[in-house]
């Protein structure tokens, strides 16, 4: 149960996070990629990589890489917090 509202909590913030300005439907299979990665990262230097590498990849547009460390700490306290909740 924890891990379904952690991944509710974590698309929620990357759709909201929006970071080429193009509407929160059009990040679906990079907020995928992203949140399976979660799952087996709590390093936030690392997942901020795999942010960056899977939306430039995606968009082929540049992300600065604090933009991305920032959006990831935001991840990894959110499945933290999934983890304490019993």
């Amino acid at each position: 149960m924890e891990n379904i509202k952690m991944n509710q909590a974590a698309v929620h913030l990357l759709e909201e996070w929006d970071p080429f300005h193009l509407g929160p439907d059009h990040y679906d299979t990079e907020t995928a990629d992203v949140v399976a990665a979660l799952q087996g990262i709590d390093d936030p230097s690392t997942l901020a990589k795999i942010i960056q590498e899977t939306y430039e990849h995606s968009f082929e547009q540049w992300i600065p890489f604090e933009d991305c460390v920032a959006i990831s700490y935001k991840l990894i306290a959110i499945k933290f917090e999934a983890k304490c909740i019993i």
